[in-house]
């Protein structure tokens, strides 16, 4: 089964591209229709000069104004990801609940590769601090 491809960014939640290891990983989300009028995909509510409030701890129907909490959204999606294995090179596809869990104490969306059942963590993009890899 092909998963279905994104079309362009305005439909998705969600997206990253990352190396992992010797293997890589591409997944993405995307956005569900209102559950009130079911007119348009929710999203995060935009500020009135067009750019999107992306600190925003809710999603909103831009149709109806039909506001749902974060927290209450999220579980509701799955991922499509596509991966290349780490462990054994193996290429595959799958889909995912939206739900992160802490792999060494970071946010990764995790994948078994379907031919080794070895484990594909899709991280969270972390911040650098400031100076923390400069060089002297």
């Amino acid at each position: 089964m092909a998963l279905r491809q994104p079309e362009n960014m305005k439909e998705l939640v969600y997206f990253t591209n990352r190396d992992i290891g010797t293997g890589f990983a591409r997944a993405w989300v995307f956005k569900q229709p209102c559950p009130k009028c079911g007119k348009a995909l929710m999203g995060k509510p935009v500020r009135p000069d067009g750019g999107v409030k992306i600190r925003s701890t809710d999603y909103e129907c831009q149709s109806c104004g039909h506001s749902v909490p974060k927290e209450e959204y999220e579980p509701t999606l799955s991922a499509c990801v596509e991966y290349q294995c780490p462990h054994c090179g193996n290429a595959g596809e799958a889909e995912i609940p939206f739900k992160r869990k802490k792999v060494d104490g970071v946010d990764s969306l995790q994948v078994l590769c379907a031919a080794c059942k070895g484990k594909v963590n899709i991280t969270k993009k972390m911040k650098q601090g400031k100076g923390e890899f400069d060089e002297e």
